[in-house]
């Protein structure tokens, strides 16, 4: 949301409708979030996050430096987020049409949609009636969707305003489309963000009220007007390097793409400032679901009585219908989702999460709908995962229900917290209870094998000191060129800021801020409304 209302209070649009961000602070939300994937590790392995690492970092480039006016004096936007953000949509876009061609035959002859909507990750209610849309239609969906990633992208980058600006509207319009038909998290949402880049003010400001726009003629006539050329030059090094930065980022990105190998939802740089993206390489023919299955009894036997374990959102009782969370995420949902194309074996967070759930774990139970022990005395001690296949339910139906399941195999058989303890400590998931000499042997062996690896520069980490040192560099330079700014804005355009609610509240006409229609910089509100009358009577 930030970072969304930076784009578009930068472009000179908002004045309305609130946020304001400088440079540290976005550089710290972009920080904190680049943390939080690292650590999240797969909980956080998914491609959009990449891409929301990428869009906030280029928002960095997008606000002044200290100030944090919603519609800062002197602060164009800068021509390296426009273009980079453009390059970004176009590599999303292109990057999800390539994946498609060279991967799943499906895509080729036209039938993928025939199954998209049935075995994507968490269907929405809409996605069981698109499912049942003609064959002929599916054929029609499936080429369109090789139409716009993979001919569309390449309009971004002529330089016309139109052209661009149709290109633009189509994006926002395909992922429109993306976010009836089920739920992708805020991908989609997120896709578009780089898209409102493809339109100048005068498509924006058809969206925003005539006051707004006042606001905005004010602004944009006092930067003008100001001609501060210290603080023009600043902007302009900081963005010529950034730019830099992400041209050569830009290479092995680019070579991806052009290899018959391409992986997709990569990034080649430590701290995922320029990304490669796909979606759907291929597609699941078939729904499977894990079933989770908990029981009481100290021992089983065949009259061992079991209850499921439900889930925010996934399939699961078919007698739910499905939900709609786009744009939020339920994480969970979709790791069970891939969890259920492999064996458990493959997936070790899968048993740990068994094992928090046996526990009676308050902050795992949150993550799931229905836990039938939850208002129990005693917890469960026993789980099972079962294996199903689902499919939804023809139009016709009797039921009323969505989905049909049938019973394949067992997924993991039944296991109870203390079968799993040793496993977990093997794996990592729990400490093992040490004695005090092992202990200490093991924190300096730890010690050393930390300062080992903080001096081990290879090429991955070799990238984050030339990184950061180009960003310092940055900051350097541009605070260089910003001590005589700073001596001018606390002089006069710190005054200016208040100037523009005066000329708000005396209802200057328009037409004495926008144009041309004053030689020199006004200072104050008399100043600009002289100015204004003295044009009106020399036209006259």
């Amino acid at each position: 949301a930030v970072v969304s209302t930076q784009c578009t209070e930068s472009s000179g649009i908002n004045a309305e409708y609130g946020g304001s961000a400088n440079m540290f602070l976005m550089a710290t939300l972009w920080f904190l979030y680049h943390s939080i994937v690292n650590v999240g590790q797969r909980w956080y392995a998914f491609g959009w996050e990449s891409q929301l690492l990428e869009t906030g970092f280029l928002a960095i480039w997008l606000v002044p430096v200290f100030s944090t006016q919603p519609l800062p004096v002197n602060t164009p936007t800068s021509r390296t987020c426009i273009y980079g953000y453009r390059w970004l949509l176009f590599r999303i876009m292109l990057g999800a049409g390539l994946i498609k061609i060279r991967g799943d035959k499906c895509w080729h002859d036209l039938t993928c949609m025939n199954y998209h909507y049935e075995t994507q990750p968490v269907p929405n209610p809409l996605s069981w009636v698109l499912h049942h849309a003609p064959t002929q239609w599916h054929k029609t969906e499936t080429f369109g969707n090789h139409v716009v990633e993979l001919l569309f992208p390449w309009l971004l980058l002529i330089p016309h305003r139109k052209v661009v600006a149709f290109a633009g509207t189509v994006q926002i319009l395909f992922q429109t489309i993306i976010i009836i038909s089920g739920n992708f998290s805020f991908l989609n949402w997120l896709t578009m963000l780089p898209a409102i880049f493809c339109f100048d003010d005068e498509y924006l400001s058809k969206l925003f009220s005539a006051t707004t726009q006042r606001y905005v003629a004010v602004t944009d006539n006092l930067s003008i007007k100001l001609k501060n050329k210290p603080g023009r030059y600043r902007r302009a090094v900081l963005n010529g390097m950034v730019g830099m930065l992400l041209m050569f980022l830009s290479i092995p990105v680019v070579q991806n793409l052009l290899s018959p190998r391409q992986q997709m939802n990569t990034s080649f740089d430590s701290f995922r400032l320029v990304n490669t993206y796909g979606a759907f390489g291929s597609i699941t023919k078939e729904r499977t679901e894990v079933i989770l299955e908990g029981t009481s009894d100290q021992v089983i036997t065949a009259q061992t009585q079991w209850h499921e374990y439900e889930f925010k959102c996934k399939p699961g009782s078919i007698g739910r219908r499905p939900c709609l969370i786009s744009p939020y995420h339920y994480r969970l949902d979709w790791l069970m989702w891939f969890a259920a194309f492999q064996q458990y074996q493959h997936n070790p967070w899968f048993v740990n999460f068994v094992a928090k759930l046996l526990e009676g774990n308050k902050g795992v139970r949150a993550l799931i709908e229905t836990d039938p022990f939850q208002n129990h005395t005693t917890l469960p001690t026993y789980i099972r995962a079962q294996h199903y296949r689902y499919q939804y339910t023809p139009l016709a139906r009797e039921s009323g229900t969505v989905w049909n399941r049938k019973y394949l195999k067992p997924y993991m058989h039944p296991v109870s917290l203390k079968q799993l303890k040793e496993w977990r400590e093997s794996s990592g998931f729990l400490e093992k209870p040490k004695k005090g000499n092992e202990r200490k042997h093991e924190e300096s062996k730890s010690k050393a094998h930390d300062s080992q690896k903080y001096f081990n520069f290879d090429k991955e980490n070799m990238s984050y000191p030339i990184v950061g040192l180009m960003v310092v560099l940055g900051l350097l330079v541009m605070r260089l060129f910003s001590r005589e700014l700073d001596m001018y804005y606390e002089s006069s355009v710190g005054t200016l800021n208040g100037d523009i609610e005066d000329i708000m509240s005396r209802a200057v006409p328009l037409q004495c801020v926008e144009g041309d229609q004053f030689d020199q910089a006004p200072t104050n509100i008399e100043d600009l409304t002289n100015n204004c009358f003295e044009s009106k009577m020399k036209a006259e």
